[in-house]
């Protein structure tokens, strides 16, 4: 059994579940921090390499493609490997390709780059996942899910603040090799530092999709929940600073506005998690945030307060991440999570995948530089309804 640890090294531990999830936070923070690099960079991407914003939506998109055919099967690895050595295996899959992103000179390099980026991003995000319901299944689970995918905001409001910068002051290129360092880091860090919690027994190693059909019917739902909420994430920040660009903003101006709502639902995220987790009334936080932030979008089109919008969508729209994301917990049996994992994170990189390049798509035939916002707006009110069918099979097909 692989296990990722030095021969002979130091095998250094942590025990402390919450020490743990610092652990998972701060090196998570680098798959957001890898995937914004492109949607920071693009005018400069745009202007050099002589792409259109189809093209860019789909390099940005392409991030998710490999998970159309390796959740499952990356799910199904961690019967044979450990949990951290595969997680750094996907740090080191997205630090490679995020090298080779700053080497690119086509749009064809660029596209394999991504790719590679996308096989590191869904190994590593499964499992990510799947570590942290090993550890506080049964304990806070909302309040840690929200602190783990807050990890991926906070990337992405680093990369909206650096990388804007340094393709400005340096080269789009420096961009995507600061991130890989980030990623090489995070890896390392993992293997040296990450610890099993005690009492998860592993199975005999083998190929097998053990899932029910009541698991994956309830996995499938919950995982469109998840996946219709991060693509309208991904599609506010790669089209909302066109508005305050065609508003008159400063590209880079406009880029730290849409960042606030990063930097904010970091602290909203885990207050929302708790806030669950204290209330047990988790769909009522969520369709409250989900309509906020439909709110906010129209906001953000309709009016001038920017700032305004960009603190309702984060602080309160993207607040429940952690509540969707939980849903996962509920939708299989422990002994199944590997798998299960792989299956859930289907929804998020199909429709994530697919997001971008669709509101690139209508921005580029319109010309409407408002039409993907109101996309992303279709995309959360699709959040809600799947957690509500996911409510209404779970009381059908209880595990």
């Amino acid at each position: 059994m692989l296990t990722g640890s030095f021969p002979g090294g130091p095998q250094l531990k942590v025990e402390n579940r919450w020490l743990i999830l610092l652990l998972l936070f701060i090196t998570r923070i680098s798959l957001g921090f890898q995937f914004q690099a492109m949607g920071s960079v693009s005018s400069e991407v745009v202007g050099e390499l002589g792409l259109n914003y189809a093209e860019v939506g789909s390099l940005i998109g392409l991030f998710m493609v490999p998970g159309l055919f390796l959740a499952v099967p990356a799910g199904l690895a961690g019967n044979l490997m450990s949990d951290k050595f595969i997680i750094g295996i996907g740090l080191v899959a997205l630090s490679l390709g995020g090298g080779l992103a700053g080497l690119a000179e086509t749009f064809q390099c660029l596209s394999i780059a991504r790719f590679i980026c996308g096989i590191g991003f869904v190994i590593s995000s499964i499992f990510f996942a799947k570590v942290t319901v090993d550890w506080f299944d049964g304990k806070e689970l909302a309040t840690a899910m929200s602190v783990l995918v807050m990890s991926w905001p906070f990337g992405i409001a680093m990369g909206q603040v650096s990388h804007g910068w340094l393709a400005v002051n340096f080269d789009w290129r420096a961009a995507f090799i600061v991130a890989a360092i980030y990623c090489a880091i995070s890896a390392l860090l993992i293997i040296m530092l990450y610890k099993a919690p005690s009492g998860i027994t592993r199975t005999k190693p083998k190929f097998k999709l053990r899932l029910s059909r009541d698991e994956f019917l309830l996995t499938v739902v919950a995982s469109m929940a998840w996946g219709f909420f991060n693509a309208g994430y991904v599609v506010y920040l790669s089209f909302s600073p066109l508005v305050l660009i065609f508003n008159g903003y400063d590209r880079i101006v406009a880029l730290g506005i849409i960042s606030i709502a990063s930097w904010v639902m970091i602290a909203s995220g885990a207050l929302c998690g708790i806030a669950s987790d204290k209330t047990g009334k988790p769909d009522g936080i969520l369709y409250v945030c989900l309509s906020v932030c439909a709110a906010a979008l129209l906001l953000l089109v309709f009016s001038q307060m920017n700032i305004l919008a960009a603190l309702l969508f984060g602080l309160i729209g993207m607040a429940p991440a952690g509540i969707i994301m939980s849903l996962s917990a509920k939708a299989m049996k422990p002994e199944n999570r590997a798998i299960g994992m792989g299956v859930f994170f289907m929804g998020q990189v199909i429709l994530q995948g697919a997001a971008p390049a669709i509101a690139g798509w209508l921005y580029d035939v319109t010309l409407d530089h408002t039409l993907p916002i109101f996309f992303a707006v279709a995309l959360f009110v699709a959040t809600g309804i799947s957690n509500l069918v996911f409510r209404v099979a779970q009381r059908k097909v209880p595990l």
